[in-house]
Parts: structure tokens; C-alpha cells; sequence
């Protein structure tokens, strides 16, 4: 299989830390939509990374379609549970870190645009976002050790991308502080070597 993303798009890490986390050989192809020469479009028609090519090269898009698929590839280290309410529990939190991802990467994008050109109000909302789904999350997550309780779940991984993302993005955020519980869980994730070997960088 070969995936193809980029090293800075946390859709791409969490699809990668998923990969490592069920041992699954794949090749990473380095591209991005907003490289002059990419070549995404002609594998994904939104134009957006990640992009997983699977043997018979069907294109898989969506980081949500893509774990699902790959945690089904494989009986070893499942994340996400039998189909139930506590399956749905696991793709809220991945939703909702989805979302922190969503929001931070438009705020991120926007505040590189020319002056005159972005709005700080856009910028703002986005922010809002964050603070309040940071807050939610928190709470969801009390005096648990993992998103689920007890055991890891694809609901961990997704959490930690996210808070990832903020730490690499957002360094000004401070979550941490603010969150003890979840600067907890992400010390916890961060000992994982499929943390530790897709940490994002420019």
C-alpha cells in the first residue's frame, strides 16, 4: 500500500500512527495539494491528503475511511469495537478531534494569508472552536486514562493527533495548563512509537 501525505497534515499522521500501531508495511509518499506539481487530484478529486492507494491502486480518501479499513485489515490491536454504542462513542471522539484539526489548519492557513487579504474575525471563530471543543473534551475525558477507560482506542489515537497538531501549530495555546487530564493522556500517547516517530515538522 502506499499512502500518500505529507509530514505537517495531522489527517496524514493520525492514518500513519494507525498504521504503526496494527504493524502494517506501507510506502509514505511525500505530497501535498498545495505543492506546484502535486499530483493528489489525480488520485483524490477534492484534491485533499491523505490518500491511501491499495494494492490494485483503488484510491482510499477521508482519514476516517481510512483507519476504519486498515484496522479491519488486521485482527492485532483492534481500535475500533464491534459495532454498538461504545463503537459510536469511539468515531464521536474521532469526530470531534477531526473537528480541533479542521478548525486549527483553516486558522493556521488563514493567518498566513497577505494583510488586507485575512480576517482576523474568521481567525477568531476558528479559535473559539478550539477553546470550546478542548473544554468538551476535558470534561468526556475526567479522571479516565484513556478516551474509552481503561483500554486504548482509536478515540486515543484521534486525541492525540489533534492535541498534537495544536502543540506543533498553536504553541501559544496552552491546553496543558488549562487541561491537566488531557496533557496526561497525551504524555501517555507520546511514550508510543508511532507517536514518537511521526511527530510533524515543516
Amino acid at each position: 500500500m502506499k499512502l500518500i501525505g505529507s509530514h505537517t497534515s495531522p489527517f496524514a499522521r493520525k492514518v500513519r500512527i494507525v498504521l504503526a500501531e496494527k504493524k502494517i508495511e506501507y510506502d509514505f509518499v511525500i505530497d501535498s495539494p498545495w505543492l506546484a506539481n502535486s499530483q493528489v487530484a489525480n488520485v483524490n478529486p477534492l484534491g485533499k491528503i491523505p490518500v491511501l492507494l491499495l494494492d490494485d491502486e483503488t484510491p482510499l480518501f477521508d482519514s476516517r475511511v481510512i483507519v476504519e479499513y486498515i484496522d479491519n485489515v488486521t485482527p492485532n490491536n483492534k481500535l475500533f469495537p464491534a459495532p454498538n454504542r461504545e463503537r459510536t462513542e469511539v468515531k464521536r471522539w474521532e469526530a470531534l478531534a477531526d473537528g480541533i484539526c479542521d478548525a486549527a489548519a483553516t486558522a493556521f492557513l488563514e493567518a498566513k494569508r497577505p494583510e488586507g487579504q485575512k480576517s482576523q474575525e474568521w481567525i477568531e471563530r476558528q479559535l473559539a472552536k478550539l477553546a470550546r471543543s478542548l473544554e468538551f473534551m476535558s470534561e468526556e475525558l475526567g479522571e479516565k486514562s484513556f478516551c474509552m477507560g481503561t483500554h486504548i482506542s482509536m478515540a486515543d489515537l484521534a486525541v492525540g493527533t489533534a492535541l498534537g497538531y495544536l502543540a506543533f501549530r498553536f504553541p501559544d495555546i496552552d491546553w496543558q495548563e488549562s487541561h491537566p487530564n488531557l496533557a496526561r493522556l497525551y504524555a501517555k500517547l507520546m511514550l508510543r512509537p508511532s507517536f514518537v516517530d511521526t511527530i510533524p515538522h515543516d
